[in-house]
């Protein structure tokens, strides 16, 4: 699980940062979360290939977040993609790719399906499970939990030479969560693995003020939060219906997040030094990632 940050900026693209765009590599798959301008040619530039994008989650319908799809899906269509491509946002989704598509000035070499998502209505993508909860900004909005599956406890090798079982494709299956059969008698995988562990959580805001974290967001791996303004813009922060890196950094805090990642940042500020500092003083771990940086996303044991 890897995150590249495609586009850390918000509101439009200046001289040093693209705008609202950041992929989440998987096994077999990219997820996109927002396509604002630029994020095709943002992607050329990183590890991230936008013919792997099986997936991409808009949190609204600001240009900053969704003008780059229109070029990035054509594209797609200009290099024979053929795999269908999944697009997720609030009501009003199917519209607006409608009317996208309807710009006729390409013909598509793929099938492209929309999902109108609801907050608290949980989306299943083969193994992954994604949660949309609803933001709070100054149009309907969401953000995305994204969480993978409960994974087996640790194998307690001893206790399976304990029972008897030979080292080798047997070991295999009860690492699995299987039950074996060993001189006929059934060896139940719970009696050598140790509790269930949680697979990799993240949280993605989205454009929001600050809201009080739901309980989904509990102990997620990494939470990329808007941090649009530093903390003496505080008001005017939410009177636009976005955060300030301290808003955040309290989040994190509240949530016990194990990472904070500050996006979508004002081009009003140069540097990011200063919302990165009071962001620390509040939640030590967090980071300010520039464009193009991608970050591996550890499992926490």
């Amino acid at each position: 699980m890897r995150l590249a940050f495609l586009g850390t900026g918000g509101g439009w693209p200046s001289r040093y940062n693209g705008v609202s765009s950041i992929a989440l590599r998987l096994p077999g798959r990219v997820y996109l979360f927002d396509c604002g301008e630029g994020t095709q040619r943002q992607m050329m530039v990183s590890s991230i290939s936008f013919m792997d994008i099986s997936h991409i989650f808009l949190s609204h319908f600001h240009g900053d977040h969704f003008l780059g799809l229109p070029g990035l899906i054509q594209s797609m269509s200009l290099n024979d993609r053929e795999a269908p491509l999944i697009i997720i946002g609030p009501e009003g989704i199917k519209e607006l790719v409608e009317t996208l598509l309807g710009l006729g000035y390409f013909t598509l070499t793929f099938p492209v399906d929309t999902i109108e998502a609801k907050a608290d209505q949980p989306i299943m993508e083969q193994d992954i499970r994604i949660t949309p909860f609803a933001a709070e900004h100054t149009v309907p909005s969401l953000g995305y939990v994204v969480e993978e599956p409960i994974r087996p406890g640790r194998f307690n090798k001893e206790a399976a030479l304990s029972l008897g079982v030979p080292e080798g494709p047997l070991f295999s299956m009860l690492q699995r969560g299987e039950d074996v059969t060993v001189d006929g008698r059934t060896i139940c995988s719970r009696e050598v693995l140790g509790p269930p562990r949680n697979g990799r959580k993240l949280v993605f805001t989205g454009d929001t003020r600050p809201i009080e974290p739901p309980v989904l967001w509990r102990m997620c791996d990494a939470l990329i939060h808007d941090s649009t303004f530093q903390e003496e813009d505080a008001e005017r922060a939410v009177e636009y219906g976005h955060s300030t890196s301290v808003h955040a950094a309290n989040a994190a805090k509240k949530c016990m997040a194990r990472r904070l990642f500050l996006v979508h940042r004002s081009p009003r500020y140069r540097e990011s030094e200063t919302m990165l500092s009071q962001a620390r003083s509040v939640f030590p771990e967090t980071l300010a990632p520039e464009d193009l940086e991608e970050h591996d996303i550890p499992l926490a044991d």
